[in-house]
């Protein structure tokens, strides 16, 4: 069955046990008005110190639940994080991922496609980038900037890109299918807080590599974007891969809410670890 058409039946059992529910996640095919959202507020949470406080305990189930996902060697997550210029993809990252092991996270920055990824249709380099079973795979701008950038900028012509939606859902039900759980989050950024970090960027030494002339031709389009992440959010919201909307104007509850969504997400899929296939009893093991 076409995932545009999966109904929650259709779903297996082991991935609706995956999905985590809380009040950051949008409804399926729920519309937004992103503008009503508040990028500064903290749900959940009483204040910093208390996120700081929980991050690093999420960040040592994450480190945990991750060994038995690659133990287990079936499933795979898959965490796509998509945002406006300094929202904070790489903070999340650098922040939340730190506790699990390399050798079974793959983390993939989308940057311009190549003349060979051009040659080919625009989801060849993502599918190639999906994780394996085992791993968690980590989309630091993901496909979706083929309904973004290409959009904003008319890269392509609007009945091209106006397709890819749900070319987008067909794909991810494909991921599904094939025991891939998928947690998508759009890093919700202030125009203002953006302002402030482009301008922290410029005044600090130590940040000036991160300033491009880019993010500020970028901003000019800020509405744009805005009506471009609204359609993303309402059409590819499925219930096999649900958009989460992370409040990201203060990055310390970005950074705890994102690790709380995964280990909600990882511990629902509950992973095990195959047994032996030796009797302990049986074995010697000489000096």
């Amino acid at each position: 069955m076409l995932a545009s058409h999966r109904r929650s039946t259709d779903i297996p059992a082991w991935y609706r046990v995956g999905m985590a529910s809380n009040e950051l996640q949008l409804p399926a095919g729920k519309r937004v008005k992103l503008l009503d959202r508040n990028a500064a507020r903290t749900p959940g949470v009483r204040d910093r110190a208390e996120a700081e406080q929980r991050l690093a305990a999420n960040r040592e189930k994450l480190g945990e639940l991750q060994y038995r996902l690659w133990a287990e060697n079936e499933r795979a997550i898959l965490l796509v994080l998509q945002g406006m210029d300094t929202s904070g993809k790489d903070g999340v990252v650098r922040h939340v991922l730190t506790g699990m092991n390399p050798t079974g996270l793959r983390v993939t920055s989308f940057k311009k496609p190549s003349e060979v990824e051009m040659d080919h249709d625009f989801l060849w380099r993502i599918h190639e980038a999906a994780p394996a079973r085992g791993e968690v795979g980590v989309f630091n701008r993901s496909h979706y900037e083929d309904v973004l950038v290409v959009r904003v900028h008319g890269l392509v012509p609007r009945t091209v890109w106006s397709r890819r939606y749900a070319q987008i859902n067909e794909f991810e039900g494909l991921l599904t299918g094939e025991g891939t759980t998928i947690v998508k989050c759009f890093l919700h950024i202030s125009k203002d807080e953006q302002k402030q970090r482009l301008l922290d960027r410029i005044k600090d030494p130590e940040k000036n590599w991160k300033f491009n002339q880019t993010d500020v031709t970028e901003r000019r389009h800020w509405a744009d974007y805005m009506a471009a992440y609204e359609d993303v959010l309402g059409k590819c919201g499925t219930e096999w891969a649900p958009w989460h909307i992370i409040p990201a104007d203060r990055k310390w509850y970005r950074n705890w809410a994102i690790s709380e969504i995964l280990v909600k997400t990882m511990e629902r899929m509950n992973p095990r670890p195959p047994r032996g296939t030796f009797k302990a009893s049986e074995l010697f093991i000489g000096d």
